[in-house]
């Protein structure tokens, strides 16, 4: 009998059995595929590290605004990719170790739920039983594909796993969704020279976050050569041409060798036996603040809930789930969850935007000047203006901060903390920030 069982090996899964085999409970993970789960080895981090070389490929060829000429800048795409599976496969390697050293046993193999009672549950895996006195369920999530006409049996219709394991940029590229994972993907392929038409339904790109930045990130883009089509619905495909109506109706087309379907994911809830156990479900695992289920042995943590679908926030909800099991009080806030958009630049956020802001009555004052305040980022960043806003509350807490610019993602999380710890601009105006720092912006923004 083991203490807890997890199923699924990705953010949530693995950062909760090293959580719980650390504190000496007995547990089995289950994962059918590779340990780190789809961000690991299909998502996050390979998709970061083709980022990292477009980046590298856009420096080398831009290098003479630094007064640095560099001739003959070529990319080998295979070889991008096969640096991007040498950085998947050391990573893989390092959770791997974590489980040995936490004692976690882990299962390759596909593991199904039998049957569970409020003492334990039986998980079936490759013929064997495994019962566990607790079970917590992180399923991930999958790419949804909208059952678009002529999407089915398509070659030309991929997802980002497919296009992550091409070994060739494709010829042209239309990205169906401008959310995060498409104008990563649209930024990828933009910088490596490949001609993007990025179709959007809603009136701007990266729909939850800051409008003013969103749209000034389509702008640098739009000047590089990508194409948006906004208010734009697609109503089918046929072979490599997309179809899509505008906001006046008209019909109009685009082709491109690949296309890439992106305008969402949702929870993995099938295949897995939990129609034998009493957990409520619609778009994801109902939870509590404790990450406990409807019934109480059993806990979800990450893209499985249906909420907050980043591999951060799985973390997070992965350590609440293990600490509510061993007794600890714990309870998960989403208050402060960063969010980032690997572009170039990038677009970090954390916290209320000014929409959600006026869509619930929240009033605020908000504090916003461009990024050039900062001495570092202008040393870094030839011909570059950026973003940085605050919103303030009436008792003068912080309520949201917004970044456009590269190396916001490396300091939002001190956004992050003085949301969630409620400090006021003036708590934050006293913290000593290092200067010259691109993260000075926040304090900047703030006089």
């Amino acid at each position: 009998m083991y203490n807890l069982a997890i199923i699924g090996g990705g953010p949530a899964g693995y950062v909760a059995a090293e959580c719980a085999g650390a504190k000496g409970l007995k547990v089995v993970l289950f994962e059918k595929r590779e340990l780190g789960g789809v961000c690991l080895n299909e998502g996050c981090i390979p998709t970061k590290t083709l980022l990292y070389s477009a980046k590298m490929y856009d420096h080398a060829s831009g290098s003479k605004k630094y007064g640095v000429t560099a001739s003959d800048v070529a990319y080998e795409y295979k070889k991008i990719v096969d640096r991007k599976t040498k950085v998947v496969r050391k990573l893989v390697a390092g959770i791997k170790m974590k489980m040995e050293a936490c004692n976690v046993e882990v299962v390759r193999g596909e593991a199904y739920i039998a049957s569970g009672t409020q003492e334990y549950v039986t998980i079936n895996c490759d013929g064997q039983a495994y019962e566990a006195e607790k079970l917590l369920v992180c399923t991930g999530s999958e790419a949804f594909v909208p059952p678009i006409p002529g999407v089915e049996g398509n070659g030309a219709v991929i997802t980002n796993r497919e296009l992550l394991s091409m070994t060739e940029a494709p010829a042209s590229l239309v990205v169906i969704g401008g959310g995060v994972i498409g104008m990563e993907f649209a930024s990828l392929y933009n910088s490596l020279g490949v001609p993007v038409t990025v179709v959007e339904m809603l009136p701007e790109i990266l729909g939850g976050m800051d409008k003013e930045a969103s749209e000034m990130l389509r702008g640098i883009y739009a000047k590089r050569g990508v194409k948006f089509c906004l208010q734009c619905r697609v109503t089918r495909i046929e072979g490599s041409t997309v179809f899509f109506t505008d906001a006046e109706g008209c019909e109009l087309q685009v082709e491109g060798e690949k296309i890439l379907m992106s305008v969402g994911r949702r929870a993995v809830l099938k295949g897995y036996g939990l129609e034998n156990i009493s957990v409520e479900a619609e778009r994801g695992i109902k939870v509590n603040e404790c990450m406990q289920t409807s019934m109480p042995n059993v806990y979800a943590a990450g893209d499985v809930t249906g909420f907050s679908m980043l591999a951060h926030t799985a973390s997070r909800e992965a350590e609440v789930a293990v600490n509510n099991i061993l007794g600890i009080d714990d309870r998960m806030e989403y208050n402060a969850i960063p969010g980032v958009v690997y572009t170039n630049p990038e677009v970090s956020s954390v916290g209320l935007t000014e929409e959600q802001a006026l869509l619930n009555g929240i009033e605020y004052r908000l504090c916003k000047i461009p990024m050039t305040y900062s001495g570092r980022f202008v040393a870094e960043n030839e011909g570059v203006t950026g973003l940085c806003k605050v919103l303030v509350s009436k008792d003068d807490k912080v309520l949201g901060v917004h970044i456009l610019g590269n190396s916001g993602s490396e300091f939002i999380c001190a956004a992050a903390m003085a949301i969630s710890n409620g400090l006021t601009v003036g708590q934050l105006r006293r913290t000593v920030f290092p200067h010259p720092t691109a993260s000075e912006i926040i304090r900047e923004a703030l006089i």
